[in-house]
């Protein structure tokens, strides 16, 4: 019980009391004042109102409900009034209130953050698409932090329909080729096949029928390659034309604008001017090669330095200083290295160190360590109330210490495994952990499925085949797995044969299924079938499993030996989604060679060798970025460490590291406009920079704009015209597109677990009349917390010690006096 008191100031009350109390203890020395002492405090105690707070189950027969009715143009897939029975049912026998959403645009997560938290539960009658205002996934994880219960209700698809965007960017290059993705959605989930043309600049590209299996290609998008030979404005069109049912037409076109400019201006300075990176650079960039440095003068308007394989002893200090300040002031610069550069060239302890990312000594190995978590997300977790372990346990590994250096991947099995983290994530960034444990604390038991190990060993068989380095697997599971244990056996016999070590951990709990005849626990006889008993941990709930994860070994001098007589360093990718890595694929990419360098802290590695060595090491200094290019350009003298890297798609990690560099590509001068590309009744923002001195004027389609000026020679203004395809600014395209609220169609089967984690569920129009009302008056139960005063016992105390020693006095004289009675009479 917890004990707190309303007015604690009084216990200062207790000072006079003790103070009185002693100086009558000297004085008299008798019980009686500590009695009347300890009476005393308890009536001091009395003042301070102690109370504690017990807790109690409230529980509402008829709770609040707001019925949230979408009628947007998205729902017009869907029958008709979707959602009008239920709110008649509903009303009929509890309060509700009706909210209904119409027009183009659909407003889901206000409409949530709205009504959440106010003693509340919401029903949404929706297809799940939210496309302005507050973000749906942070509302729905408010209502989960306020307890507000959100159930969604959905309506069986009536007619399908299509849709086409094309993603990619907007300002490019001339003469370099630029990828361009093209996504398409479709309402239902069948094999649907499609006509797809694309038009450059009005003229049909390419035409060709695809096949689309599932809601979307997003994961493989159709990707088309397209350079432009002149500068300005220029114009992308994808058409799709279904084979079969479409509601919609308007969504079957894509328009998409593309802003052409000239080359950036790049300086490089190298002795090796027709090197891999040399010919790379010149192609898309308009280089200045230079053998040595050509002063401040001439880095200006240079967008980025490349310093390729050179001596520290190469720059004066004098000069040293000139780039530290380009470099601040906002340019880019990429240091290559090689044979005369980092560990080899002087760097150690240098000016040129101090801008750098790294030491240019030699690092300690990290990682070369790919952990799969493969997490048990089946009904009996829910029933048997272990899914809260299973969740935390996952959670609790990927913050080891030890684990730094790995990437961490996270897999889910019920009936089916599927990838919750979207891919290998490297632990040694925070945000990556934070968004890990956000991922994992939405995950939900699945009501309909089953637990099926093997298909979530299979799953994580197919992550880690091709990973180098140590290769860990963890399942945390209740360990019910009777009905899949002879196809789990043979999955987690396949990943042990791949070099996997595998783990398992088991949550005590009551599920039946975890245990057979003999009462012999199937995940222990898995683990030991397989030889690997001691990977086995059964633990209680509230545990967490200590598994003894060890820093992985550096490679022996035998082994890199080894590795160095095959002439071969295969590259990782440790931060896959960084804007240089996330379009590059370095699966069979590697090198030869490299320089030993250590990372700075706050400095991120992107690639690393299998061996953990960076070769590609990144961050900001000043306003500028920098980044460490740790091997060589293809065509170092005598050494050629990375010829593999300048060819093919491993060629793309040059560009993007450059293009990362330069960050802005656009010119600094004359006047440069930007405005994204938007769609229809969604207004662009657009900014204007002043670089020359004169009047800033801007004509939409030939109309003037009104401007702001918002910082030193920048202005900005919204512009939001009122028909698609392209509009021009004063020469600056700007594609308008249908309206978003026809690009997501169907059911948004992403939400699904956020619903369920607010305590929600999910159910079609018929299940919610039957079950959404029970099961929110069960939702209605919560624990609340009331104070419960404890003044009065103490004054009660107080009273019955009080009383108590009176009595006590009392007795005592009377015998006392009945003592002296008897002496009295026996004398007489």
């Amino acid at each position: 019980m917890n004990l707190s008191l309303e007015h604690p100031e009084m216990l200062f009350l207790i000072i006079p009391v003790f103070i009185a109390g002693f100086y009558l203890l000297r004085k008299t020395k008798t019980k009686l004042v500590e009695w009347r002492m300890l009476v005393a405090i308890l009536l001091v105690l009395a003042l301070t109102s102690p109370y504690t707070t017990v807790t109690q189950t409230i529980n509402e027969k008829d709770p609040s409900l707001v019925l949230v009715q979408d009628q947007t143009s998205s729902m017009s897939l869907f029958p008709e009034g979707a959602g009008t029975e239920l709110y008649k049912a509903l009303v009929a026998n509890t309060p509700t209130t009706l909210v209904k959403l119409t027009g183009d645009k659909t407003s889901l997560g206000d409409t949530v953050t709205q009504y959440a938290g106010s003693g509340n539960q919401i029903v949404l009658v929706s297809d799940g698409n939210s496309n302005t205002g507050k973000d749906l996934t942070d509302a729905l994880e408010f209502a989960k932090e306020t307890d507000t219960p959100v159930y969604l209700v959905q309506s069986e698809l009536q007619v399908n329909d299509l849709s086409v965007e094309m993603l990619g960017d907007k300002t490019v290059v001339v003469d370099n080729q630029n990828e361009f993705n093209i996504v398409v959605r479709q309402a239902s989930n069948q094999s649907v096949s499609y006509l797809l043309e694309v038009y450059v600049d009005g003229e049909l590209s390419q035409s060709r029928d695809f096949t689309l299996d599932g809601r979307n290609n997003i994961d493989d998008p159709i990707k088309i390659n397209q350079a432009f030979n002149t500068l300005g404005a220029h114009e992308l069109r994808a058409k799709i034309t279904p084979h079969g049912e479409d509601q919609n037409a308007v969504n079957n076109e894509f328009s998409k604008s593309v802003y052409v400019i000239p080359k950036p201006k790049l300086t490089l300075i190298t002795s090796e001017l027709d090197s891999p990176l040399g010919r790379i650079l010149d192609s898309l960039y308009n280089v200045s090669a230079v053998s040595t440095y050509p002063g401040a003068a001439a880095l200006e308007g240079s967008k980025a330095l490349v310093l390729d394989n050179q001596l520290m002893n190469s720059f004066s200090e004098a000069q040293m200083k000139e780039i530290k300040n380009y470099v601040s002031n906002g340019g880019g610069l990429v240091v290559v290295g090689g044979e005369k550069a980092y560990n080899y060239g002087g760097y150690l302890n240098s000016s040129l160190e101090e801008i750098l990312p790294v030491l240019s000594k030699p690092s300690e190995y990290k990682g070369g360590r790919n952990l799969v978590l493969i997490l048990d997300v089946s009904p009996s977790t829910a029933a048997h109330k272990s899914q809260g372990d299973i969740l935390a346990n996952a959670v609790y590994i990927i913050q080891n210490e030890n684990l730094r250096d790995a990437n961490a991947e996270i897999i889910a099995f019920g009936s089916k495994g599927y990838d919750v983290s979207g891919g290998f994530m490297f632990l040694g960034l925070g945000q990556n952990r934070e968004a890990l444990k956000d991922k994992i604390s939405q995950l939900v038991p699945d009501e309909k499925s089953k637990t099926s190990l093997d298909a979530g060993l299979n799953t994580s068989k197919d992550m880690l085949t091709g990973k180098d380095g140590e290769l860990d697997a963890i399942v945390i599971s209740d360990g019910a797995i009777k009905d899949s244990y002879g196809p789990s056996l043979q999955a987690a016999k396949e990943l042990k044969n791949l070099g996997v070590n595998l783990y398992f951990v088991h949550i005590r709990s009551v599920a039946p299924s975890q245990t057979n005849e003999t009462r012999q626990y199937y995940a222990e006889n898995l683990m030991k079938e397989l030889g690997l008993e001691d990977n086995y941990f059964h633990i209680n709930m509230g545990e967490r499993a200590n598994i003894g994860f060890e820093p992985t070994k550096k490679p022996s001098e035998e082994d890199e030996e080894e590795e160095a007589e095959l002439d071969t360093y295969p590259l990782i990718e440790y931060s896959p989604d960084h804007f240089i890595t996330k379009n590059v694929n370095l699966t069979n990419a590697s090198v030869t060679g490299y320089n030993e360098v250590t990372p700075k802290a706050g400095a991120e590695r992107l690639v690393i060798t299998s061996t953990g060595k960076p070769v590609l090491t990144t961050w900001r200094f000043g306003l500028g970025r920098v980044a460490a290019f740790t091997t060589d350009d293809g065509d170092g003298e005598g050494s050629r460490w990375a010829t593999a890297l300048y060819n093919g798609s491993s060629a793309r990690l040059i560009s993007g590291t450059i293009n990362w560099a330069i960050a802005n590509p656009r010119a600094e001068e004359g006047a440069v406009v930007d405005s994204p590309d938007t769609w229809l009744g969604t207004p662009s923002n657009l900014t204007l920079t002043m670089y020359d001195e004169g009047i800033p004027q801007l004509k939409l389609d030939g109309s003037s704009l009104d401007l702001a000026l918002t910082g030193r020679s920048t202005y900005e203004t919204s512009v939001n015209p009122e028909t698609t395809g392209i509009h021009d600014i004063s020469g600056y395209p700007l594609a308008v597109n249908y309206q978003l609220e026809s690009r997501d169609v169907g059911l948004n089967e992403d939400i699904e677990s956020l619903i369920v984690a607010t305590g929600g569920k999910i159910y079609n129009e018929k299940e919610a009349r039957a079950l959404l009302l029970k099961d929110a008056r069960q939702n209605s139960e919560r624990q609340a917390e009331e104070q419960v005063s404890l003044k009065m016992y103490v004054l009660i105390t107080a009273l019955v010690l009080y009383l108590g020693e009176i009595l006590a006095r009392r007795i005592r004289e009377m015998r006392k006096l009945k003592n002296a009675q008897v002496e009295i009479e026996a004398r007489t």
